[in-house]
């Protein structure tokens, strides 16, 4: 028996790290009767963060879903990362829900992340709503929060309720579409009137709603004006329309450790958000006329469904977490994983109670499910019936920013290395992993230090593979900067046949990008044609070995203008020999550099330490391309050494109290300063003479 469509509410729960998502999702389900006991992120007893490392750094690390019932409505909660190094996780839990609340700490009000999360949920047009949570914390408070969220989000933000009490005074909050006082005594709401001291403030926050409530429709607003005040059923019709449209964020009030405001966020959920029905069809590319096309969340529509989430548990495998779009997903049915070509069967789906599963027998469009030991399905891929194929649009995550060298702490352990890193990418699809050639070192690369630190723990811990994590080796290159030219001769002569082989090169540099070019500028057959690709393959060798440090050699024009042979000696590897000894001498003359790739850097921060960051990136011979104030944040961008770069994230940390967030691609090479390329020279030498 599947859901009814119009029963089902899924939300998103984000928000910034640490403001109490977790702890506000166990209150909803304890309030709902969906848990019979409280567990406490402290404790590691949460329902939604369940995984050891969750519980041992007290951290949402990543998307888990759990379901409660109220009001004969299902509600599934997406309960998201807030950490930057997670974040993604939290656009894609977004991606499978109709609403979302933004989660705010009533201390700190909007931060870094809270920015971040309403950018996706807009990027999806979402209806949202804003709990203030941690309202009996030291120094909480909602009127200053309020200003925070109004200066910093944008959107028409309207209160539902306002505080009765504060800090460890706070008892519960003001109703201000009832008028009503909800106080909480032994954790049980009680209806009474609006305590005296807030009376007034109610008054004040009340007109303010009716406005906002009239100002979603021409006829009300008329009416408004004309009356000065709207009746009760009128406004709460309005109230609901302008939520589930977007057009109002109402913005609640919550403490989920004293579990206060839990019953009138489900209310809300049921009454002011959109069902998946409200949602209509989705939007994809039918894959049989290779057009875009829709499909509606019908029952009796071919089946759809998004995979958000890859989970691996050691003990029961691979678990994908679906967003059944369209029709309805039978246990046991077979569907195609639609970008990969691969038949999947679907034996044991279920709902998902954080790590609890369900069986069921099928699930209807609209619900999240949860399908065990796929065999080819990641995040991001549809499943869809294969006589109607249909692709819904990817789950796209940001290009990796940090990265790691790893070696294996026993020798032996590199195929495990391999065999857990492609575990955990499958899990993880911000985690990237690839062997460096020019560097000779295996590199992972994450969001963030910690994101790197992450894959190492669970790395020891799931896959029982321990690892170093090293800086990476900087990928320099070589070039040359001036001209020259000269002769590389090999002539051996030990009884029998000998080797010859004499080539005349010139050296020069190509404009930066230019990669390598190589000219045969032989007259008169001093150089047979024969051997004309062995000396450009000498000279190739020798530039990936590279001259001045061990460094590829690129940006250079080698030209070959003459030579001579020998009838009987010369040879393919005599020449390769002479050309490589030849380039290695001309090239010193050449005025040799050493180039050093350079980042764009994109720095978000608190405006007020903007000058910090900045004086900061100059230190590190960064240049600041430019810099956008956006409210009390701004966005710092600059160019600078990856070499400098790799310090950067605790820096950053330090310098905005944890506020500040960056990101970072390659962007070009640049001449290295030379007091830096001879101490690097200097350390290549060394290195070689003690393989040596």
């Amino acid at each position: 028996m599947t859901i009814e469509i119009g029963k089902i509410r899924n939300v998103g729960v984000v928000g910034h790290g640490g403001v109490g998502k977790t702890s506000l999702v166990e209150t909803l389900l304890f309030s709902a009767g969906a848990v019979t006991r409280l567990g406490r992120v402290d404790d590691g007893t949460t329902t939604t963060d369940f995984d050891p490392d969750e519980i041992k750094r007290k951290i949402s690390i990543n998307t888990a879903i759990a379901y409660c019932d109220w009001k004969g409505h299902r509600i599934n909660l997406v309960d998201t990362p807030g950490y930057g190094d997670f974040i993604t996780d939290a656009r894609a839990g977004l991606r499978v829900v109709e609403a979302a609340i933004v989660v705010v700490d009533a201390v700190a009000g909007v931060q870094v992340q809270t920015e971040k999360v309403w950018k996706f949920a807009t990027e999806f047009a979402l209806p949202r709503a804003v709990v203030v949570n941690r309202l009996d914390r030291e120094r909480a408070d909602f009127f200053r929060t309020l200003d925070s969220l109004g200066r910093r989000l944008k959107g028409r933000l309207v209160p539902l309720h306002i505080p009765v009490g504060e800090e460890s005074g706070f008892q519960g909050f003001v109703d201000l579409v009832k008028m009503k006082g909800i106080v909480h005594a032994d954790g049980k709401p009680r209806e009474t009137d609006i305590p005296a001291e807030a009376a007034e403030r109610a008054k004040e926050y009340r007109e303010k709603l009716v406005e906002a409530a009239a100002e979603t429709d021409d006829d009300l607003t008329a009416k408004y004006l004309e009356a000065g005040s709207l009746d009760e059923a009128e406004m709460l019709k309005a109230l609901r329309a302008g939520i589930a449209e977007g057009k109002l964020v109402p913005v609640l009030i919550a403490a989920a450790a004293k579990n206060i405001g839990a019953s009138a966020l489900l209310d809300l959920f049921v009454e002011s958000f959109p069902s998946p029905a409200d949602r209509g069809e989705v939007s994809g590319t039918d894959m049989k006329t290779k057009q875009p096309g829709t499909r509606a969340p019908d029952p009796k529509a071919p089946v759809a469904t998004l995979v958000f989430k890859t989970l691996s548990d050691p003990h029961v495998g691979k678990l994908s977490l679906f967003r059944v779009f369209s029709g309805t997903l039978k246990s046991e049915s077979q569907l195609l994983n639609v970008p990969r070509g691969a038949k999947e069967r679907m034996s044991h789906v279920g709902w998902l109670q954080g790590k609890t599963q369900k069986a069921v027998e099928a699930l209807g469009p609209g619900e999240i499910g949860v399908v065990a030991k796929l065999k080819e399905t990641l995040t991001g891929d549809t499943l869809s019936d294969e006589a109607n194929a249909f692709e819904l649009p990817r789950i796209t995550f940001p290009e990796p920013a940090i990265s790691f060298a790893i070696q294996p702490k026993t020798r032996g352990d590199e195929d495990k290395i391999s065999n857990a890193l492609a575990r955990i990418a499958e899990e993880d699809p911000t985690v990237h992993y690839h062997f460096d050639p020019e560097t000779k070192q295996l590199l992972v690369s994450g969001v963030g230090n910690l994101h790197v630190e992450m894959v190492v723990e669970r790395m020891k811990r799931k896959y029982n593979v321990d690892v170093n994590l090293l800086p990476p080796r900087i990928p320099y290159k070589e070039t040359v900067k001036g001209r020259a030219e000269g002769q590389g001769k090999y002539k051996k002569q030990t009884g029998g046949r000998g080797q010859y082989g004499d080539v005349w090169l010139k050296v020069e540099p190509l404009q930066r990008g230019g990669g390598f070019e190589f000219v045969d500028d032989i007259f008169g057959g001093a150089v047979p044609r024969n051997y004309i690709p062995s000396v450009e393959k000498g000279v190739r060798d020798c530039m990936k070995r590279g001259i001045l440090a061990g460094y590829p050699v690129v940006d250079t024009k080698v030209t070959l203008y003459d030579g001579s042979y020998h009838e009987v000696d010369s040879s393919d590897m005599a020449f390769q020999i002479a050309a490589s000894m030849g380039l290695q001498k001309v090239f010193m003359d050449a005025h040799p550099i050493l180039l050093e790739p350079i980042m764009n850097v994109e720095v978000t921060g608190p405006s007020e330490v903007a000058g910090d960051v900045i004086g900061d990136l100059n230190s590190r011979r960064g240049r600041i391309v430019g810099m956008e104030p956006a409210g009390e944040t701004a966005v710092v961008r600059a160019q600078a050494p990856m070499a400098e770069m790799l310090t950067y994230e605790p820096a950053l940390r330090s310098m905005t109290g944890g506020r500040g967030a960056y990101s970072m691609e390659f962007s070009h090479y640049e001449e290295l300063p030379a007091f830096l390329a001879e101490k690097i020279v200097k350390e290549a030498k060394a290195e070689k003479a003690e393989k040596h």
